[in-house]
């Protein structure tokens, strides 16, 4: 099966996860994988960004069709971006081939039929 999509990384701050979840849901995401990590940051990356660094994190892994990536994104800064508690930051990688996501191939019309008049304001 060749499928084409993007794999979206986030890393929020420990608790917020469902900021970005809820975020990439409301573009068309299905999901996502939600772990556990923790962050390296020091005084120097707090200076620069002028936010304290929370060292504990969540890293979600959501895997999307290419066509609403970049919705998903925008809309996931948007509502747990660095300026939200959640201090997330995300972004994409390409994923060439996929297999197991039968039902992921099937609703992609579906998806995006639904997707295409909605706008992010």
């Amino acid at each position: 099966m060749n499928i084409k999509g993007e794999l979206i990384v986030v890393i929020i701050n420990k608790g917020y996860s469902d900021l970005a979840m809820n975020a990439a849901r409301s573009c068309g995401a299905r999901g996502g994988t939600i772990l556990n990590a923790r962050g390296t940051g020091n005084d120097e990356i707090e200076k620069f960004f002028g936010v304290p660094i929370q060292p504990e994190k969540e890293l979600i892994l959501i895997v999307v069709d290419k066509e609403i990536t970049e919705n998903v994104l925008m809309q996931i800064y948007k509502e747990a971006g660095l300026e939200t508690k959640g201090q997330g930051i995300a972004f994409s990688i390409p994923v060439d081939d996929m297999i197991g996501f039968q039902a992921f191939e099937e609703d992609l019309s579906n998806l995006k039929l639904e997707n295409e008049n909605k706008i992010i304001e």
